[in-house]
């Protein structure tokens, strides 16, 4: 099945964008690159949801990041907040093993981009598929469609310019996914109006979004491992 996806994107690839073939490995290396100038940082965050049927209020946190994968999330109230939304680094989508296939140039908010899809290798993978928006000046992702083998396709926008960093750090997120694909996790502190669920649920069309807005980076200061271990209750 993995093997026919792949030869059906080549296929589209050779046949769409022949004339601008790019070299996608390197393209994907160099974002790499760029990300890893990034040691650690830690930034504090505002989360908006917008859910039809579920009234989730406003909330505040503060994320943790160290090379190579570790992430911890601060906040003194529940944070309604995808995995995505922690860790959007390019280091840990790519660490798998993949074949990549650069598909066409697009534009994202009058970015010129080079459209690659990801496709993993390993069978333990989540994820049958990701598509990236590379700016190729910047060396910076500005936007990701993914679709894992459990849950329906997600799409994360990703904007830069007012990060205050000079680091390949976003500013702002925006995760958009359909609600009856994901699992809402249990015992959300917000307010479910269950009639407008079952009219929702009905029609099994409702668009969520999750936007984090982030500020204050304080990168490659340092960040002890005590940070990430997960404390005894």
């Amino acid at each position: 099945m993995k093997v026919l996806l792949i030869l059906l994107i080549i296929s589209f690839s050779l046949t769409s964008s022949f004339s601008q073939k790019k070299d996608p490995d390197k393209i994907l290396e160099d974002v790499k690159k760029t990300f890893n100038e990034v040691k650690d940082y830690v930034v504090d965050i505002d989360i908006k949801v917008d859910v039809d049927f579920l009234k989730v209020p406003d909330s505040k946190a503060k994320i943790y990041y160290k090379q190579p994968n570790k992430v911890h999330l601060e906040s003194e109230s529940f944070a309604l907040l995808p995995k995505e939304g922690l860790d959007f680094s390019p280091l840990g989508l790519l660490e798998e093993k993949y074949t990549a296939i650069y598909e066409k140039e697009d534009t994202v908010d009058g970015n010129k981009t080079a459209v690659i899809k990801v496709i993993p290798l390993e069978d333990e993978s989540n994820v049958v598929l990701t598509t990236l928006w590379i700016d190729e000046a910047k060396h910076i992702i500005r936007r990701v469609e993914s679709t894992p083998k459990i849950g329906g396709t997600f799409s994360i926008e990703l904007k830069y310019d007012k990060s205050g960093t000079k680091y390949p750090l976003p500013a702002s997120m925006l995760f958009t996914f359909k609600v009856d694909k994901m699992e809402l996790p249990k015992g959300i502190s917000g307010e479910y109006n269950e009639k407008e669920s079952k009219s929702k649920d009905k029609k099994r069309s409702t668009t969520g979004k999750v936007s984090v807005t982030y500020s204050n980076y304080k990168v490659n200061n340092g960040i002890p491992d005590s940070v990430f271990e997960e404390k005894k209750k």
